[in-house]
Protein backbone atom coordinates (compact mmCIF):
# COMPACT_ATOMS: atom_id res chain seq x y z
CA UNK A 1 0.00 0.00 0.00
CA UNK A 2 1.30 3.42 -0.92
CA UNK A 3 -0.11 6.13 1.30
CA UNK A 4 -0.11 9.81 0.43
CA UNK A 5 -1.61 12.02 3.12
CA UNK A 6 -1.84 15.03 0.82
CA UNK A 7 -4.18 13.14 -1.48
CA UNK A 8 -6.55 12.52 1.40
CA UNK A 9 -6.64 16.28 1.93
CA UNK A 10 -7.53 16.72 -1.74
CA UNK A 11 -10.26 14.11 -1.49
CA UNK A 12 -11.82 15.95 1.43
CA UNK A 13 -11.84 19.07 -0.74
CA UNK A 14 -13.53 17.20 -3.60
CA UNK A 15 -10.45 16.59 -5.73
CA UNK A 16 -8.53 13.40 -6.47
CA UNK A 17 -8.88 10.18 -4.52
CA UNK A 18 -6.25 8.84 -2.15
CA UNK A 19 -4.00 6.35 -3.82
CA UNK A 20 -4.00 2.92 -2.26
CA UNK A 21 -2.65 -0.29 -3.72
CA UNK A 22 -3.13 -3.86 -2.63
CA UNK A 23 -0.83 -4.71 0.28
CA UNK A 24 1.69 -7.45 -0.35
CA UNK A 25 3.24 -9.87 2.06
CA UNK A 26 6.65 -8.95 3.43
CA UNK A 27 7.52 -12.62 3.07
CA UNK A 28 7.49 -12.12 -0.71
CA UNK A 29 9.61 -9.83 -2.84
CA UNK A 30 7.55 -7.22 -4.66
CA UNK A 31 8.25 -6.12 -8.20
CA UNK A 32 9.50 -2.66 -9.05
CA UNK A 33 6.82 -0.16 -10.02
CA UNK A 34 6.44 3.58 -10.27
CA UNK A 35 4.58 3.63 -6.94
CA UNK A 36 7.17 1.46 -5.20
CA UNK A 37 9.92 3.77 -6.39
CA UNK A 38 7.96 6.85 -5.25
CA UNK A 39 7.78 5.83 -1.60
CA UNK A 40 10.89 6.75 0.34
CA UNK A 41 9.67 5.10 3.54
CA UNK A 42 8.36 1.58 4.08
CA UNK A 43 6.65 0.20 7.19
CA UNK A 44 6.72 -3.57 7.57
CA UNK A 45 4.37 -4.86 10.24
CA UNK A 46 1.39 -7.06 11.06
CA UNK A 47 -2.10 -6.03 9.81
CA UNK A 48 -2.84 -4.21 13.09
CA UNK A 49 -2.18 -0.74 14.52
CA UNK A 50 -0.01 -1.95 17.38
CA UNK A 51 3.48 -0.50 17.49
CA UNK A 52 3.26 1.41 14.22
CA UNK A 53 0.14 3.56 14.23
CA UNK A 54 1.84 6.49 15.95
CA UNK A 55 4.61 6.26 13.36
CA UNK A 56 1.93 6.54 10.68
CA UNK A 57 0.48 9.56 12.52
CA UNK A 58 3.84 11.31 12.35
CA UNK A 59 4.31 10.51 8.66
CA UNK A 60 0.77 11.56 7.72
CA UNK A 61 0.97 14.80 9.71
CA UNK A 62 4.30 15.67 8.12
CA UNK A 63 2.95 15.09 4.62
CA UNK A 64 5.15 12.08 3.92
CA UNK A 65 4.57 9.18 1.56
CA UNK A 66 5.13 5.63 2.71
CA UNK A 67 4.58 2.09 1.55
CA UNK A 68 3.09 -0.69 3.67
CA UNK A 69 4.39 -4.25 3.67
CA UNK A 70 2.08 -6.56 5.59
CA UNK A 71 3.44 -9.52 7.53
CA UNK A 72 0.77 -12.26 7.77
CA UNK A 73 0.39 -13.20 11.42
CA UNK A 74 0.04 -16.91 10.72
CA UNK A 75 3.26 -17.00 8.67
CA UNK A 76 5.11 -15.14 11.42
CA UNK A 77 3.93 -17.43 14.22
CA UNK A 78 4.55 -20.56 12.15
CA UNK A 79 8.11 -19.45 11.43
CA UNK A 80 7.49 -19.17 7.69
CA UNK A 81 8.43 -15.50 7.42
CA UNK A 82 12.06 -14.94 6.46
CA UNK A 83 12.01 -11.52 8.08
CA UNK A 84 11.77 -13.11 11.51
CA UNK A 85 15.19 -14.66 10.94
CA UNK A 86 16.83 -11.40 9.87
CA UNK A 87 15.17 -8.89 12.21
CA UNK A 88 17.76 -7.59 14.67
CA UNK A 89 15.81 -8.67 17.76
CA UNK A 90 13.44 -11.06 16.02
CA UNK A 91 10.67 -8.45 16.08
CA UNK A 92 8.80 -6.02 13.89
CA UNK A 93 8.13 -3.27 12.94
CA UNK A 94 10.84 -2.80 10.40
CA UNK A 95 11.22 0.66 8.91
CA UNK A 96 13.19 1.50 5.81
CA UNK A 97 14.28 4.88 4.54
CA UNK A 98 15.74 4.12 1.14
CA UNK A 99 18.44 1.55 1.86
CA UNK A 100 18.56 2.37 5.58
CA UNK A 101 16.86 -0.25 7.76
CA UNK A 102 15.74 0.32 11.34
CA UNK A 103 13.95 -1.81 13.93
CA UNK A 104 12.30 -0.94 17.28
CA UNK A 105 9.33 1.41 17.22
CA UNK A 106 10.70 4.11 19.52
CA UNK A 107 14.02 4.17 17.68
CA UNK A 108 12.03 4.69 14.48
CA UNK A 109 10.02 7.45 16.13
CA UNK A 110 13.15 9.25 17.35
CA UNK A 111 14.84 8.88 13.95
CA UNK A 112 11.86 10.52 12.26
CA UNK A 113 11.78 13.14 15.00
CA UNK A 114 15.32 14.18 14.13
CA UNK A 115 14.71 14.04 10.42
CA UNK A 116 11.51 16.09 10.45
CA UNK A 117 12.49 18.65 13.10
CA UNK A 118 10.26 17.17 15.80
CA UNK A 119 12.94 16.90 18.50
CA UNK A 120 12.93 20.29 20.18
CA UNK A 121 15.03 23.40 19.66
CA UNK A 122 18.12 22.39 21.63
CA UNK A 123 19.71 19.53 23.56
CA UNK A 124 17.84 20.29 26.78
CA UNK A 125 14.47 20.40 25.08
CA UNK A 126 15.34 17.18 23.26
CA UNK A 127 16.17 15.53 26.58
CA UNK A 128 12.82 16.63 28.00
CA UNK A 129 11.02 15.20 24.97
CA UNK A 130 12.89 11.93 25.52
CA UNK A 131 11.78 12.02 29.15
CA UNK A 132 8.08 12.43 28.37
CA UNK A 133 8.23 9.86 25.58
CA UNK A 134 9.68 7.39 28.09
CA UNK A 135 6.70 8.20 30.30
CA UNK A 136 4.34 7.45 27.42
CA UNK A 137 6.18 4.18 26.85
CA UNK A 138 5.86 3.23 30.52
CA UNK A 139 2.08 3.63 30.32
CA UNK A 140 1.96 1.85 26.96
CA UNK A 141 3.69 -1.18 28.45
CA UNK A 142 1.14 -1.29 31.29
CA UNK A 143 -1.67 -0.97 28.75
CA UNK A 144 -0.27 -3.77 26.58
CA UNK A 145 0.15 -6.10 29.54
CA UNK A 146 -3.46 -5.45 30.51
CA UNK A 147 -4.76 -5.67 26.94
CA UNK A 148 -3.06 -8.90 25.97
CA UNK A 149 -2.73 -10.75 29.27
CA UNK A 150 -5.16 -9.33 31.84
CA UNK A 151 -8.23 -8.38 29.81
CA UNK A 152 -10.51 -10.80 31.62
CA UNK A 153 -8.91 -10.76 35.06
CA UNK A 154 -7.43 -7.29 35.54
CA UNK A 155 -9.70 -4.82 33.78
CA UNK A 156 -11.35 -3.43 36.92
CA UNK A 157 -8.02 -2.84 38.64
CA UNK A 158 -6.43 -1.30 35.55
CA UNK A 159 -9.26 1.17 35.03
CA UNK A 160 -9.28 2.02 38.72
CA UNK A 161 -5.60 2.95 38.57
CA UNK A 162 -5.80 4.69 35.18
CA UNK A 163 -6.50 8.23 36.51
CA UNK A 164 -3.23 8.14 38.45
CA UNK A 165 -1.44 7.13 35.26
CA UNK A 166 -3.01 9.95 33.22
CA UNK A 167 -2.54 12.69 35.81
CA UNK A 168 1.15 13.41 34.99
CA UNK A 169 0.26 13.97 31.34
CA UNK A 170 -2.60 16.29 32.30
CA UNK A 171 -0.16 18.31 34.38
CA UNK A 172 2.46 18.47 31.63
CA UNK A 173 -0.02 19.65 29.00
CA UNK A 174 -1.66 22.16 31.36
CA UNK A 175 1.73 23.73 32.14
CA UNK A 176 2.80 24.05 28.51
CA UNK A 177 1.51 27.23 26.79
CA UNK A 178 1.86 25.58 23.37
CA UNK A 179 -0.70 22.94 24.26
CA UNK A 180 1.67 20.18 23.24
CA UNK A 181 3.27 17.63 25.52
CA UNK A 182 6.67 19.30 25.71
CA UNK A 183 8.26 22.29 24.01
CA UNK A 184 6.88 25.11 21.92
CA UNK A 185 6.12 22.92 18.90
CA UNK A 186 4.79 19.45 18.22
CA UNK A 187 7.29 16.65 18.86
CA UNK A 188 7.47 12.96 18.01
CA UNK A 189 6.24 12.16 21.53
CA UNK A 190 2.89 13.82 20.79
CA UNK A 191 2.00 11.23 18.18
CA UNK A 192 2.69 8.39 20.58
CA UNK A 193 0.62 9.96 23.34
CA UNK A 194 -2.29 10.63 20.99
CA UNK A 195 -2.35 7.00 19.89
CA UNK A 196 -2.24 5.81 23.50
CA UNK A 197 -5.07 8.13 24.56
CA UNK A 198 -7.21 6.93 21.67
CA UNK A 199 -6.61 3.31 22.64
CA UNK A 200 -7.65 4.00 26.20
CA UNK A 201 -10.80 5.82 25.08
CA UNK A 202 -11.90 2.66 23.27
CA UNK A 203 -11.53 0.64 26.47
CA UNK A 204 -12.77 3.38 28.82
CA UNK A 205 -14.78 6.06 26.92
CA UNK A 206 -14.97 8.35 29.96
CA UNK A 207 -11.32 8.16 30.97
CA UNK A 208 -10.62 11.81 30.07
CA UNK A 209 -13.69 13.35 31.69
CA UNK A 210 -11.65 14.57 34.67
CA UNK A 211 -8.72 15.69 32.51
CA UNK A 212 -9.86 18.72 30.49
CA UNK A 213 -6.39 19.62 29.25
CA UNK A 214 -5.78 16.12 27.92
CA UNK A 215 -9.18 16.17 26.22
CA UNK A 216 -8.36 19.52 24.61
CA UNK A 217 -4.92 18.18 23.65
CA UNK A 218 -6.45 15.14 21.95
CA UNK A 219 -8.96 17.31 20.09
CA UNK A 220 -6.20 19.69 18.98
CA UNK A 221 -4.03 16.85 17.68
CA UNK A 222 -6.89 15.18 15.82
CA UNK A 223 -7.84 18.49 14.17
CA UNK A 224 -4.48 18.91 12.43
CA UNK A 225 -5.54 18.76 8.76
CA UNK A 226 -3.24 16.06 7.39
CA UNK A 227 -3.54 13.93 10.50
CA UNK A 228 -7.33 14.39 10.49
CA UNK A 229 -7.43 13.16 6.90
CA UNK A 230 -5.50 10.05 7.83
CA UNK A 231 -7.70 9.37 10.87
CA UNK A 232 -10.73 9.52 8.59
CA UNK A 233 -9.17 7.22 5.99
CA UNK A 234 -10.23 3.63 5.45
CA UNK A 235 -6.61 2.59 5.93
CA UNK A 236 -6.76 3.72 9.55
CA UNK A 237 -10.34 2.78 10.35
CA UNK A 238 -10.05 -0.73 8.92
CA UNK A 239 -6.81 -1.55 10.73
CA UNK A 240 -7.65 -3.19 14.09
CA UNK A 241 -5.79 -2.65 17.34
CA UNK A 242 -5.85 -6.38 18.03
CA UNK A 243 -5.87 -9.16 15.38
CA UNK A 244 -8.87 -10.93 16.94
CA UNK A 245 -10.44 -8.72 19.61
CA UNK A 246 -12.94 -6.31 18.04
CA UNK A 247 -11.93 -3.05 19.71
Amino acid sequence: TLFRSDRLIQRAAGHSHPQFHTPHSAARTSGTSQDTMAAQYTITYFPVRGRTEYIRYLLADQGCEWKEEVVPLNEWHEGKCELRKTAVFGQVPRFTDGDFILFQSNAILRYLGRKHDLYGKNDKEAALIDMVNDGVEDLRMKYLRFFFHEWETGKEKYLEELPNQLRPFERLVSQNPSGFLMGSNISFADYSLLDLLQNHLIVAPDCLKDFPHLQAYKDKMEARPKLKAYLESEAHKNRPIHPTRKV
